[in-house]
């Protein structure tokens, strides 16, 4: 039981500077279809928190994330009970040679593939994410499509309706109503946001 524990304190903060990566690939494929380097505009909270938002943006990503931590959790034991069968070893690109090593080190490997084939189910979330939404945001700005549900009110008593594409600790970024350009303005130039319900 030891042993988990340190391969798991080892493993936490991998774990998370793994997620702060394809969080900023999310971030970055996401933006980079509206015109904008979201690196220049981001500091370095931005940066860590990115992934958890993510995760919190909305169920269905929470859902399916969560889904697959569980099932990455349970799945070095799934290996090691049908590690023999053809189809699982297809899938999971198991090798052949490994199923003669003893017990432990049998459950070491399936550990590792099971940490790897959680890698790669994240980057593919993120990334498949980051591109979908990022695409559907920048055709609905070219469509008029948006839906104007917010009004910013900047600190010099002017207002605009404009729909929030995002936010982040230094700046709004967002589209005003009947036009079709992204507009960032810090937030420091903002007296107050108001959202229609």
């Amino acid at each position: 039981m030891m042993k988990y524990i340190e391969k798991i304190e080892v493993l936490l903060p991998l774990g998370y500077l793994y997620l702060i990566i394809v969080g900023i690939i999310k971030e970055s494929v996401f933006f980079y279809q509206l015109g904008i380097n979201i690196l220049k505009y981001s500091n370095i909270m931005d940066v860590l928190i990115s992934p958890i938002a993510t995760l919190f943006s909305h169920l269905f990503v929470f859902i399916t994330i969560l889904s697959f931590f569980i099932f990455c959790f349970y799945l070095p034991s799934i290996l090691f009970k049908n590690g023999h069968k053809k189809w699982i070893q297809k899938v999971f690109e198991l090798k052949k040679s490994k199923a003669d090593l003893p017990e432990d080190e049998l459950k070491n490997y399936y550990l590792v593939v099971s940490i790897k084939f959680l890698a790669i189910c994240l980057l593919s979330i993120y990334l498949g994410y980051g591109s979908a939404e990022g695409y559907i945001t920048s055709n609905k700005i070219k469509n008029n499509e948006l839906k104007f549900n917010h009004k910013l009110n900047f600190n010099t008593g002017e207002s605009e309706d404009i729909c929030l594409l995002e936010t982040n600790s230094l700046y709004y970024f967002y589209v005003v109503k009947n036009e079709k350009t992204v507009k960032i303005a810090p937030i420091s130039a903002i007296k107050y946001l108001e959202i229609r319900l």
